[in-house]
């Protein structure tokens, strides 16, 4: 049992792992209990089971199978992450658990898969079942059968796609194992269950024993409708519905109506494979179909029908064969053939449904009309086709084809065309049967009914029943205001017994729905207004919930259950009364009227009546007003008050009192009777004839108002205007004109008859008077009101002067709107709210109008050759053609829909190889669109959407055109025919980025202002997927700005089902912009907002404003109020009323929001973070953890910011639109500083703010945010705060998703923000994160995170690695394999990295890698050519050679400074002013500019690809491919004006990574400073060319010496140039002066870094390149300005000291030079700035106090600093003292101290020794030293001697020893040791000497270079090995000091940076600020953007010229001229070197 207890010690999910079988079964018992434990589904837990899932269950153990399978299902069922494993794990149970023997296996593999359909993964585990059934093994397929059935019985078929397992089922049954068949057996019949006979289709081809069985089993299913038992995570609703219907006992009748929608009808069709046919036609059927005989025609006919019974048909162009059927139809003599083609027809349209639609417009009318055959079965054979096709279209779009029919004088014709309505109408709904559709049809049918032929009156009544059925009484009953009581009764008789195809429920419902609210008074009223305006309804405030029955047609008044009648729709209804119904009234004769007169009025009146008496008959009128007055309405017989009134001398009355009573008597029975048209009709003439009266005229109106209250302005209107025009009175017509202009306004425009008017109108505008026209005038200007534009259409003809009158008055109404109406509503009514529906009939007469024009059929003119003419192959006559079309409809005006040929020859022009003609064939069919009008619709489908596909042509102007034509089009048929069908979506398909933008942008446009779509929008959802993933970026970004209004309509839920058939990765990237999208959704236009624009403005009641606007509020109506109803939700107390507020603040920001914005931000709130954490943790908030935010992360984050943000920044971060997130991040970046503990007690909220705006695809936005992080993170570090686990969990990772951006800037960004959070946040924390981002699917994101993996370990060491060093470098190896080239380099880059820092030990850590990513590993690892340090010091990151940083700025360095910072601490030094910013900067950043200058060239030779591949990227002048540069002169001569830029471009290329363009720029500059008069020009640019210079010396160190395929010649080359040419420019001292500190400290760094190169001594001109180098550092020494070369040295000095891995000799050297300069100090102290020098000697010396300088291995560094003082004080005496101003505190300087002892000293000894040499003088001060003392000091320096490694350095110390006490005796040393030894300890000494004397003698080699030769170049010390064969070559091996060096160069050039990471140096800093001279890198980016430019002004200067110069070493590239000169020149220099050496 001893390896029991190792396993049982492993955590679970190793166990799970185990090799050992019962290791597994007790991880898989323990899994399963910690599955049922863990209550987060969100755990972390969860994420570590992911892989081992499909373990799990494909266990090769049995047992401990079972046990995986239970902790699977466990694990699927609770884990949120589950459904990531479906895949893998589904095809593990159908081929690993399907198979077992064990039942309980196969049950959990089930189980299993049904768990996955839970959690909505239904189609990859359908997938996997559906592969499962082509497997091998007879079980698998059975078990995987019966999981299909159990899973559509329980989830139904709307969850469980049907098609592909229909699909399958007759091969199941075909198998050959029994077992399979009866499964296949069973899974029928319960898709039988569900889809009923749809199934049959499929299955009529298996066998018929089969197909019989199935038969029997099938009509045993139970008929009820089969339930959905089990529901999906996301349909609980449902399923808490069902269990409580469970619970009260089976299905309530309440459920009834949701339980019909849970089982969708599952169409046969859609299970259909689609077949195509079209070529499967014979090859002669167009000849023979054709032919003379018809008996070749019955064949090619049967050939189609055979083809055509194919049940679904592959959609293509029909239009061919469809015009040959029609033919046949319609013109064939053989009645046989006719029916055939019928056949046909039907078949096709059949098999295709709406993909025929097209072609529906072109065949009805000819079947119509072939009704005349008598025949039945043609008969029958055509109604099969007509019904067919009508199936496929939509009866708005046969309707004018119909219509036409109608009026055909064979009565059979009417008959089968009213039969054909009626059968139309019954698959109608209220809806796809509008007003404007009854209207006409009515119409047409009531023709019908009182036709002569008794069929015909039948058919008509059936019809007419259907209709009345499917509409509802309210919209049909206006049109059959004037049908006699039998027929009504016929007409409802036939509608009881009509069968709808959509059963009764719409009207039904609607009708019950609807009569509820108002008791009683509605019944009559309640047609179906379908579900649609029941919405609408609830919408509406107020009260009255009555369903507005606007769009089916009927009165539109909603809440006024009776006074509708008053306005209502075109047909009279009753007066009062509670019944609405129409007042039908026979006439009655005068005999009998006067009896029932009699009956009412006192006898006396009856008498006086006609008395001759004008007096008496006064009096009768006064007894008759008084008498009506006091009637009740139920006993007022109007007929005959009426007709009393009109009896002799009726309305020729000639006393006016007496009229005017009479007329104000018909107004009060009109108004206070049952007041009848009838009764109407006896009075009408008479008022008329009283209008124009001057005394009578207004009782007139008023009687004609009344009337028209109680008979319906329509009818009233119409009667009126008649008389008036039948007269010849012209008073009478201007004024009833007058009277129609009030009364329409009083009564509102609905059910006018506008034609009539415009008739009359068009009379009265010819009329003479004046005062007719006038008044016609106005009414069309009240009328216009109403109708809007299109009734200037009916005056076009009009003379151009009245013209110009109308076009006036319709200005003055212009922007008005229609009054709301005041009558026809008042009685028994409520008003209120009731103007709405007025409205919407405002808007149908607006159309009606324009139907109503007068229309020409132009049918005839387009003519077969017309036709032929446009497809002729000539463009010109083609061109001809569309001319003539032009014409005709030009002159028609306004045309008829019957266009005959014309759509298909114009569709051919569409795409018409001239464009020309294709953008004349658009306007073309503009003017089309105006010309039809709305009938244009039903030419959408074959004229419309070849439009669309013209948008994609790759031609600006022909796209426009197009989409002016769609415009038009779409202006005229609505947008719901372009969005039917598929033809959209098949548009959208086609993969032309033109189209894509085009019609994108097209609906992005159109979809918002739609109430309502078609399903068929759905369709286009997965093409727009496809579009947001476009490669082209316009694309891409229409189909984001689409996303939002396809929301809109089809709702998220729906779309973000669509996703599922999307790869994975596009899933989840279109599903975050589905949720982004969510947030910007804009709510649906709502019914109220027009009723609001146009009725409610100025006259509408102020009470209607505020609830429309409450209304469009609670249904969120623009984007901008959508957060407050979301508020309400969060804070509960917030009302609607108070939304609308916030509504009217956001979007206008008053005076005193202004105010309010003065407060601070961010509100305090005492342990608000703490508390919000515990919330957190206590799980009582979302834990902030999503890979797209939710709503409800917004929801919570907005709550939790509510109280400590200010309110009004909240709205700006919470708006939908990105500006206001700007402005809200421009807020917080100004209250940044003064807010800081604001932004600290918040800091975890805006953090997690920022993460969202991570997830926006704003650039802008994320540009801004990060600049905001990088300030936000500069505070916290200054503020040294700390971020908590919770604000870096919830903000990290979401942070390191941005690293993958593809635009650079941003990746930048975050990469610095990354390294700035190192200050804030443990590096060692920071790994982990970063460590998960390696794992993202994105490359990108991938390689730079293991870039900053790689830079942590470099700046932190090993330590960081997490969890440990082992698995962290295991995890990153993974990466060398990857598919990424730049994730591969990126892996290896990191690991060369820690390679550097930690050695071999690497490759123990990292474990077993592959052959071949070792391989590239161990390649890697040589080229980078670099040996580990011993310690991982804390270095600096050498991020210049990032391309980052070159481009950017400073804060691109690892904890980089920002610009400024770094500017002004130039400034300081530049200034000598008082270093103050060093103290207040952080010193984290201000010790990094140290880093950077001395960091310079080493530490990166690391990664010579890497690195030469980014700075290729920099420095190549991209834009000129082949530079051949002439030379500079001519463009100095040329450009004076531009010089500046033309030396910026040149110095660009002096740092390109191409050595040949660096050879060739450095040859111009050389050329310009070798020329006095022009060098001049180089001023202002000498740090710039400095900086260019050393970046690329740095660039050869580290990349190009690495490079073994470089010629090294080459590099010499380049090498020689630029010495060269920085020897030019040394020469001239006014540009020397102008380098700066940085700048020099950097190039000298650079400078003695090559000449400590061992590189250069394999080439063979190594020496030669090492002694020009050394010529060079003393022209630099010499010419520079001294104080900046001084200060650049002892900042130099300071860092190389500091910098534990720097070499020695680096020090050395530098302290050369700087003895060099204390030479050269008496010449130049005046011009030296001493305060600077002396405080850079300041801050030495308190870095170095003088115990620590002693401690250093070589005593140079203190014996340096005390010549360069004292040499100073003797130079300055006392007065040296006044120059430490610039120093803080003075008395805490050792320095102060120091001086004041050196200047007492000299003053004592002044006089006797002032002229003594002064490293003698230095030493005296010394001279204190004991013998003693001195024997330690000269043992330690032969010790030295005697060692292999140090010998050269003790020679040295050996000579300054003993000429600094020359008294030393050194013999008892020398005594013990061999001759050999002293003879090489001489020679040493001696060789030292002349090196050291001969500097005198020789300017050209100087003290410096000769001693560098002594101590770098191995060639002055005979004993030492060396290139230049000495004698003792072989001693020491020359591998010792290439190891030494690598290390030395390593090491090289570390600094005092990062102190804080660096113990030993803290202890030795007094304070941690120091003061540092500003690297030159900060300059470099100042520099390199003015590069930028020049370079791009370079751009078109041609730079080629032949002369590209070189010469020999040591030269410059100059002019062929001087090159000889410079060589001679050189020449003698290097002779005269070597000379001083010898």
């Amino acid at each position: 049992m001893g390896d029991d207890s190792e396993w049982m010690k492993l955590p679970i999910d190793q166990k799970c792992e185990h090799k050992l079988w019962k290791a597994r079964l007790n991880g898989y018992e323990e899994a399963l209990k910690l599955f049922q434990k863990i209550d987060d589904e969100k755990s972390p837990e969860w994420s570590k089971y992911l892989g081992l899932i499909k373990k799990f269950v494909t266990d090769s153990n049995a047992v401990a199978q079972l046990k995986g399978l239970e902790a699977a299902l466990a694990y699927v069922e609770n884990a949120h992450v589950a459904g990531k494993t479906t895949g893998e794990v589904a095809s593990g149970v159908v081929n690993k658990v399907f198979n077992q023997p064990k039942a309980r296996a196969k049950e959990l593999g089930l189980d299993i898969c049904l768990m996955y359909i839970e959690i909505e993964k239904g189609e990859a585990v359908q997938e996997e079942l559906l592969k499962g059934l082509d497997n091998k093994n007879p079980k698998i397929i059975v078990a995987c059968i019966e999981t299909l059935r159990k899973a559509l019985s329980e989830f139904g078929s709307k969850i469980i796609s049907l098609k592909p397992i229909i699909k399958v089922l007759p091969k199941l049954f075909e198998s050959r194992e029994k077992a399979v068949r009866d499964e296949a057996k069973l899974l029928a019949v319960e898709i039988y269950r569900w889809i009923r006979d749809a199934l049959r289709p499929p299955l009529q081809n298996i066998n018929s024993v089969q197909l019989k069985e199935l038969e029997e089993e099938w009509v045993k299913v139970s008929s009820a409708a089969p339930k959905q038992t089990r529901f999906l995570r996301s349909q609980q609703e449902l399923k808490a519905k069902f269990e409580q219907q469970q619970a009260a006992g089976g299905d309530v009748d309440g459920g009834g109506d949701d339980e019909e929608e849970a089982v969708p009808q599952v169409d046969a069709y859609e299970l259909l494979e689609a077949v195509e046919i079209l070529s499967k036609l014979p090859k002669d059927f167009y000849e023979k179909i054709e032919a003379k005989k018809w008996q070749e025609r019955k064949e090619a006919l049967e050939a189609v029908e055979l083809l055509v019974k194919n049940p679904k048909l592959e959609s293509g162009d029909y239009a061919d064969l469809v015009k040959v059927l029609k033919k046949v139809v319609g013109k064939d003599t053989n009645v046989m053939l006719v029916a055939l083609a019928a056949k046909c027809l039907a078949g096709l349209a059949t098999g295709l449904r709406k993909k025929f639609g097209q072609y529906a417009g072109h065949v009805v009318p000819t079947i119509l009309e072939k009704f005349k055959e008598k025949k039945p079965q043609v008969v029958q054979a055509l109604q099969e086709a007509i019904d067919a096709i009508f199936l496929t279209t939509t009866l708005q779009n046969i309707s004018e084809d119909v219509l036409a029919v109608m009026d055909n004088k064979n009565p059979t014709i009417k008959q089968q065309t009213s039969l054909f309505i009626a059968r139309s109408f019954r698959h109608c709904t209220p809806s796809t049967l509008p007003k404007s559709l009854l209207k006409p049809f009515c119409a047409a049918l009531l023709k019908h009914i009182n036709d002569s032929a008794p069929e015909v009156r039948d058919a008509g009544f059936e019809a007419l029943g259907t209709a009345l059925k499917v509409a509802g009484e309210k919209a049909v009953n206006p049109f059959l205001a004037d049908v006699d009581k039998l027929k009504l009764d016929r007409i409802k008789e036939c509608a009881e017994k009509v069968e709808l195809v959509y059963g009764k429920k719409t009207g039904g419902a609607a009708e019950k729905k609807e009569g509820r609210p108002v008791s009683g008074k509605t019944s009559a009223l309640s047609g179906s207004g379908g579900d649609k305006e029941t919405k609408d309804a609830a919408a509406k405030p107020g009260p009255q919930k009555k369903a507005p029955a606007v769009k089916s047609g009927g009165p539109p008044k909603k809440g006024k259950p009776a006074g509708a009648a008053g306005v209502g729709g075109a047909g009279a209804k009753g007066k009062k009364g509670p019944e609405t119904k129409e007042i039908f009234e026979s006439e009655l004769s005068i005999e009998v009227c006067e009896e029932k007169a009699a009956a009412v009025l006192p006898a006396s009146c009856i008498q006086q009546l006609d008395s001759g008496n004008w007096k008496e008959r006064l009096a009768c009128m006064e007894e008759f007003q008084k008498a009506v007055e006091l009637m009740e309405r139920s006993e007022m017989p109007c007929q005959a008050l009426v007709r009393m009134l009109a009896k002799k001398p009726g309305w020729k009355e000639t006393n006016f009192q007496v009229m005017q009573m009479k007329l104000h008597i018909v107004a009060l029975i009109a108004q206070k009777g049952n007041f009848s048209k009838t009764s109407a009709q006896v009075v009408l003439d008479g008022l008329v004839d009283k209008v124009g009266d001057v005394k009578c005229g207004s009782n007139a109106k008023e009687a004609m108002t009344a009337i028209a209250e109680a008979c319906q302005l329509p009818w009233t209107a119409e009667q009126v205007v008649a008389t008036a025009f039948s007269q010849k009175n012209p008073k009478n017509q201007s004024e009833t004109l007058n009277w129609l202009s009030n009364a329409i306004k009083e009564f509102g425009f609905s059910g006018l008859n506008v034609k009539a008017f415009i008739s009359n109108v068009k009379t009265a505008l010819a009329a003479t008077n004046p005062a007719v026209r006038t008044s016609a005038i106005t009414l069309l200007g009240v009328m216009y009101l109403y109708v809007g534009p299109p009734l200037r259409m009916f005056f076009e003809d009009e003379k151009p002067a009245l013209l110009s009158q109308i076009d006036a008055e319709f200005e003055k109404m212009q922007g008005q709107t229609a009054p709301v109406p005041t009558r026809g509503i008042s009685r028994n009514s409520v008003a209120g709210g009731g103007d709405d529906g007025e409205e919407e009939e405002q808007e149908d007469v607006g159309n009606d109008v324009v139907d109503l024009l007068p229309r020409t059929d132009i049918s005839e003119k387009i003519t077969a050759e017309l036709v032929s003419k446009i497809g002729d192959k000539n463009w010109k006559i083609r061109k001809e053609g569309l001319d003539e079309v032009t014409s005709i409809i030009n002159d028609a005006k306004f045309i008829q829909p019957n266009i005959g040929e014309l759509p298909a020859a114009l569709k051919g022009r569409l795409n018409d190889s001239n464009k020309i003609l294709v953008q004349q064939t658009l306007s073309i069919l503009q003017q089309l669109a105006t010309a039809m009008g709305p009938n244009i619709k039903q030419h959408v489908k074959n004229l419309g959407i070849p439009v669309i596909t013209v948008l994609g042509d790759s031609k600006n102007n022909v796209r426009a055109a197009a989409l002016a034509t769609v415009n038009a089009w779409a202006e005229q048929t609505g947008m719901k025919e372009w969005l039917e069908g598929e033809d959209l979506s098949e548009e959208l398909k086609k993969e032309n980025p033109f189209l894509r933008q085009e019609l994108l942008g097209w609906l992005a446009e159109k979809l918002p202002t739609l109430r309502s779509v078609p399903s068929d929008l759905l369709l286009c959802v997965p093409h727009l997927y496809s579009c947001l993933e476009d490669r082209n970026g316009d694309v891409r970004k229409k189909a984001q700005d689409a996303l939002p209004f396809f929301m809109m309509h089809l709702g998220f839920e729906k779309m973000a089902k669509a996703t599922s058939k999307l790869k994975p990765t596009s899933k989840d990237q279109v599903l975050a912009m589905l949720e982004k999208a969510k947030a910007n959704m804009p709510a649906k236009p709502a019914a109220p907002a027009k009723a609001s624009c146009r009725g409610a403005g100025g006259a509408a009641p102020a009470k209607f404003q505020p609830a429309s606007a409450l209304a469009e509020d609670s249904g969120s109506s623009s984007a901008e109020s959508k957060p407050d109803p979301k508020r309400a939700k969060a804070g509960g107390a917030s009302s609607k009323a108070k939304g609308v507020q916030g509504k009217k603040v956001l979007s206008k920001p008053t005076l005193k929001e202004d105010d309010d914005k003065s407060g601070p931000i961010f509100i305090i709130v005492p342990n608000g973070k703490e508390q919000r954490m515990k919330d957190e943790k206590g799980l009582k908030v979302l834990k902030w953890n999503f890979t797209t935010p939710r709503d409800e992360y917004i929801e919570q984050l907005k709550t939790q910011m509510s109280s400590c943000v200010a309110k009004w920044l909240q709205d700006e971060m919470f708006h939908a639109d990105f500006q206001h997130h700007n402005k809200a991040l421009a807020v917080m970046t100004e209250h940044l500083e003064n807010e800081k503990d604001g932004v600290i007690s918040c800091l975890d909220l805006i953090l997690k703010w920022l993460t969202l705006r991570f997830f926006d695809t704003n650039t802008s936005v994320l540009m801004k945010a990060l600049e905001y992080l990088k300030l936000l993170f500069n505070l916290l570090s200054q503020e040294e705060y700390h971020l908590t686990e919770n604000e870096a969990s919830s903000f990290i990772p979401y942070l390191i998703l941005k690293v993958g951006e593809p635009k650079d800037v941003i990746r930048r960004d975050v990469r610095a923000i990354l390294n700035r959070m190192c200050l804030i946040y443990p590096a060692s924390k920071m790994f982990t994160f970063i460590m998960e981002g390696t794992k993202s699917k994105n490359s990108k994101q991938r390689a730079e995170c293991l870039e900053e993996l790689g830079c942590l370990v470099e700046s932190y060491g090993m330590n960081v690695c997490q969890p440990t060093p082992g698995k962290a470098l295991k995890e990153m190896a993974t990466h060398i394999g990857d598919r990424d080239n730049t994730v591969r380099n990126a892996a290896l880059n990191t690991i060369v990295t820690v390679y550097n820092v930690h050695g071999d030990q690497v490759f123990k850590l990292i474990g077993n890698l592959s052959e071949k990513d070792m391989s590239m590993l161990e390649e890697r690892i040589k080229r980078s050519a670099k040996r580990p340090s011993a310690a991982p010091v804390r270095q600096a990151e050498e991020k210049p050679l990032r391309a980052q940083n070159i481009s950017t700025n400073a804060s691109m360095l690892r904890k980089g400074p920002a610009e400024d910072m770094s500017s002004k601490l130039n400034q300081n030094r530049n200034m000598g002013g008082h270093s103050e910013t060093a103290h207040t900067v952080p010193r984290e950043f201000q010790l990094d500019l140290d880093e950077i200058e001395n960091d310079n060239g080493t530490v990166r030779c690391e990664m010579p690809a890497l690195v030469q591949h980014k700075l290729d990227d920099i420095f190549e002048p991209v834009l000129i491919p082949e530079p051949k540069i002439r030379a500079v002169s001519p463009h100095f001569d040329d450009m004076h004006s531009n010089t500046a830029s033309t030396i910026n471009f040149v110095i660009s290329q002096v740092a390109s990574g191409d050595i040949n363009t660096s050879i060739q720029a450095l040859a111009q500059i050389d050329e310009v400073l070798r020329q006095e008069d022009k060098a001049e020009a180089m001023s202002g640019h000498i740090d710039q060319f400095l900086i260019a210079t050393f970046m690329q010396l740095r660039l050869i160190y580290n990349t190009h010496m690495a490079d073994e395929k470089l010629d090294k010649d080459e590099i010499v080359k380049l090498y020689s140039c630029i010495i060269g040419s920085m020897i030019s420019l040394f020469q001239i001292e006014s540009l020397a002066r102008e380098a700066s500190t940085g700048v020099l400290k950097d190039l000298m760094h650079g400078l003695i870094t090559l000449m400590l190169d061992s590189r250069l001594e394999d080439l063979e001109e190594g020496e030669q390149v090492i002694r020009s180098v050394n010529l060079l550092v003393v022209k630099v020494l010499e010419k520079s300005d001294q104080t900046n070369i001084l200060s650049a040295l002892l900042v130099l000095l300071q860092d190389s000291l500091l910098a534990t891995a720097s070499s020695p000799k680096f020090s050395e050297l530098v302290m050369k030079c700087l003895w060099r300069m204390v030479r050269l100090l008496p010449e130049t102290i005046n011009s030296i700035n001493l305060d600077r020098i002396l405080l850079d000697i300041h801050i030495f010396m308190k870095v170095f106090p003088k115990e620590k300088l002693k401690q250093c291995k070589s005593e140079f560094p203190i014996r340096t600093l005390k010549t360069l003082l004292h040499t100073l004080c003797k130079l300055k005496g006392p007065k040296i003292l006044d120059h430490l101003t610039m120093i803080d505190n003075k008395n805490e300087s050792e320095l102060e101290a120091h001086l004041c002892r050196v200047v007492k000293h000299s003053m004592d000894q002044s006089g006797s020794k002032a002229d003594k040499d002064t490293e003698k003088g230095a030493s005296r001060i010394e001279e204190k030293a004991s013998k003693a003392k001195v024997n330690d000091i000269l043992a330690e320096i032969f010790k030295k001697i005697g060692s292999k490694e140090n010998t050269k350095e003790g020679l040295a110390e050996l000579y300054e020893y003993k000429k600094k006490y020359s008294d030393a005796d050194i013999e008892p040393f020398l005594k013990n040791s061999s001759q050999f030894f002293q003879s090489y300890v001489e020679r040493g000494l001696r060789l030292i000497e002349t090196e050291r004397e001969g500097k005198g003698r020789i300017a050209a080699s100087t003290g410096i270079s000769s001693q560098m030769e002594g101590t770098c170049v191995p060639a002055s010390t005979h004993t030492v090995s060396s290139s230049i064969g000495n004698s003792n070559g072989e001693e020491v091996g020359p591998s010792v000091y290439l190891e030494r060096l690598k290390i030395l160069r390593q090491r090289c050039g570390l600094d005092n940076a990062k102190q804080e990471d660096r113990p030993p140096l803290t202890s030795l800093l007094s304070k941690p600020a120091l003061p540092t001279v500003a690297s030159s890198t900060d300059m470099l980016h100042s520099k390199l953007s003015q590069l930028r430019e020049s370079r791009e002004q370079y751009q078109h200067l041609d730079l080629d010229s032949n002369q590209t110069h070189s010469s020999g070493i040591g030269t410059t590239l100059a002019s062929p001229s001087s090159a000889a000169a410079n060589i001679d020149d050189l020449k003698k220099r290097l002779e005269r070197i070597k000379s001083s050496r010898k």
